[in-house]
């Protein structure tokens, strides 16, 4: 299993210049690819090989009056841009055929230096490596310092070098972990310990108040800390300075800086608060289940900023990968999987409930229940039955009958559960 481990870089100033001459000409060369390609298209001829635009938009570019300071970076950072462009329209061809999964991807377009983001990569060809000092030795660029908060647990095989739009630079290795030793890492919890997780959200009456992000099927109700409402006063500030400076002032980029920062800050809070959350559970778990929720179209409705700031699909891709590296059981269980409306304690179905509704009592046999409790219970269940039969997490799609295309009258309330 591959996995990325990030660190973060204080190059000194002729060290910044280095690598900002390294993300340009890596710009340059992924740029010259799109276009050459976009040319061929136009042209109606056939799409040059990547033998082709090495050889043309490289080795031969140096040697040119226009193109000839491609040779002051490592020749590594070059190629592996060519292989980026590659991969995109890889990526898009296979997308357009319907052979990729998610969501549709674009046609490859032309990087700007004023991108938010900047990386190049540098493969073990490059002969980078790290020193007996601790620090990052990169070709023509020199022995960076390395802030490491933990040791890596194996010879790394690339390191991508980010500057991200606060203007810090990252170190980021891909490790192969070992599965073996991955999976004693954490001692094994009891066989049957298995837990189902209702991810939601429910608004408070002040603003201070707490709103739990997830609710166990132990009863365990897990706050948010929602970061983004707590800074929301400072980043309004930074965003509304923002807007007072003048384009392509200094002192407008010192400000689009300052709004970067915050928001930098509470993006890692947030996923430093997902991985101790994640990691927890699934050290402490055989077995999890979470319902798998539409994000994108809760993040269309009037929650819309509660959802982006909760992160439920960063938090529940963390809980799926550290439960394949350390040999836990992960289930998704189908959105609609009538969680919140069936009695865990007789499997009654009482109906969809407005989201006001927190408790309610089971007409059949008399239970009161928490909404968010009763739903992970449900997920349990369901979840411990799709791993024991082998059934499948979601329904499949089936054609819709001529009757059913199209839209007719209102549509229900879509903040029934």
């Amino acid at each position: 299993m591959q996995l990325r481990y990030a660190f973060r870089l204080d190059p000194t100033p002729g060290q910044r210049s280095a690598l900002a001459r390294a993300f340009g000409c890596a710009r340059v060369v992924y740029n010259d690819a799109i276009a050459a390609r976009e040319r061929a298209r136009a042209a109606g001829e056939a799409f040059p090989t990547a033998a082709v635009l090495s050889r043309t938009l490289v080795t031969e570019a140096k040697r040119t009056r226009e193109r000839h300071w491609l040779g002051e970076v490592s020749a590594v950072v070059l190629q592996q841009s060519l292989r980026d462009a590659e991969s995109a329209y890889r990526h898009f061809f296979a997308s357009l055929k319907g052979a990729r999964k998610g969501a549709r991807v674009g046609v490859p377009r032309f990087k700007s230096r004023k991108d938010e983001r900047q990386a190049v990569r540098f493969t073990a060809n490059a002969r980078w490596k790290i020193t007996e000092a601790g620090r990052l030795l990169l070709p023509k660029i020199g022995e960076v310092k390395v802030r490491w908060s933990r040791t890596l647990p194996a010879i790394p095989s690339s390191v991508t070098v980010i500057k991200d739009a606060a203007g810090r630079y990252f170190a980021s290795f891909v490790i192969d972990t070992d599965p073996e030793q991955d999976r004693t890492r954490f001692s094994e919890p009891d066989p049957g310990s298995a837990l189902g997780i209702d991810l939601g959200l429910t608004l408070p009456q002040t603003p201070s108040g707490g709103t739990p992000i997830a609710v166990l099927s132990d009863g365990t109700k897990i706050d948010s800390p929602r970061f983004l409402r707590r800074a929301e006063k400072k980043l309004k500030k930074a965003q509304r300075e923002l807007s007072r400076k003048q384009k392509g002032s200094r002192n407008r980029e010192k400000a689009r800086l300052k709004v970067a920062r915050a928001h930098a800050q509470v993006a890692d809070a947030r996923r430093e608060f997902h991985h101790q959350l994640s990691t927890r559970l699934i050290r402490e778990s055989q077995a999890v289940a979470v319902e798998d929720l539409a994000v994108q179209g809760l993040a269309r409705t009037r929650l819309a900023k509660s959802v982006h700031d909760a992160g439920w699909s960063r938090f529940v891709g963390m809980l799926e990968y550290k439960a394949k590296r350390y040999g836990r059981t992960f289930v998704k269980v189908g959105r609609f999987e009538p969680t919140s409306q069936v009695c865990s304690t007789c499997g009654h179905r009482d109906g969809p409930k407005h989201l006001d509704v927190r408790e309610w009592t089971c007409t059949a046999c008399g239970t009161l229940h928490d909404r968010d409790h009763n739903a992970a219970k449900n997920i349990k269940a369901a979840g411990l039955a799709v791993t024991a039969c082998g059934a499948p997490v979601r329904p499949e799609p089936v054609l819709a009958q001529r009757e059913e295309t199209g839209s007719h009258g209102s549509p229900p309330d879509a903040r029934a559960a």
